[in-house]
């Protein structure tokens, strides 16, 4: 079976962009790459106001991810089932269309007997351990997360070990916004050893802006040349009828 790789970008904020290009266009966008887009919104002491929750909600949804509205203590939880939880719903989207292609284009998961959507449920729970993955997470450091940043750094390096124990290959970029000459700053290039998460952090300074669309447009540039790259215009398409769906 092929397996591809799963993309992701993980975009850590506590409130709503403020300047540059509208971040739900770019998300949509990202989406079209074969990227999800997954969205936490931290909460410190108060609350969100309505306009960030919509925000973040339809960043995710045009992104075709997952988002999450979470106090910062709880952050390094939300972080980890998040990401795992995004990586099934992309794998179960993908079985889908196969399914639709292989039986015709009403049928889906659900519509099949119990004992081979049982066995699809198998593959996708395999595919979530074995399939590459590729995250780009992206950290908002506007001036109101700087008292949240130790537990954003604190919630990465705990979902760093929890992916430990996949045999899929693991590699993840990290970057902050809003940079301080450009749209985002490269805090760790692309790599598959997460130790160095640990020293990343002391690199964040925090500015009063948040130029979300931008910091997502870059994220998407940077996936496409790491793409381009690695020469992975492959075709992802996870061939069932190997499995003997």
């Amino acid at each position: 079976m092929s397996k591809g790789t799963l993309r992701q970008i993980l975009l850590l904020t506590d409130g709503c962009s403020n300047t540059g290009d509208d971040p739900i266009a770019i998300s949509a966008l990202a989406k079209e790459e074969g990227i999800t887009v997954n969205v936490i919104g931290i909460v410190d002491q108060g609350h969100l106001n309505e306009q960030g929750i919509s925000e973040i909600e339809a960043i995710a949804d045009s992104g075709g991810g997952i988002s999450q509205i979470v106090y910062a203590k709880q952050l390094s939880q939300t972080v980890q089932m998040v990401t795992r939880k995004a990586m099934t719903q992309t794998i179960h989207g993908v079985v889908n269309k196969e399914i639709s292609q292989i039986l015709g284009e009403e049928k889906e998961l659900e519509d099949l007997e119990p004992e081979k959507r049982g066995q699809l449920m198998e593959v996708v729970d395999e595919l979530g351990e074995t399939m590459d993955l590729d995250i780009f997470i992206l950290v908002d450091t506007s001036a109101s997360m700087k008292n949240k940043l130790p537990m954003v750094q604190e919630a990465l390096i705990d979902l760093s070990v929890s992916l430990r124990s996949r045999t899929g290959i693991n590699n993840f970029a990290l970057y902050s916004f809003p940079g301080k000459r450009k749209e985002v700053d490269k805090l760790i290039q692309w790599t598959p050893h997460f130790d160095s998460l640990s020293g990343a952090f002391k690199k964040m300074s925090t500015s009063g802006v948040t130029p979300t669309g931008p910091a997502l447009q870059e994220a998407v540039r940077l996936f496409q040349k790491r793409m381009k790259k690695r020469g992975t215009d492959e075709d992802e398409r996870f061939d069932l009828e190997e499995t003997g769906m």
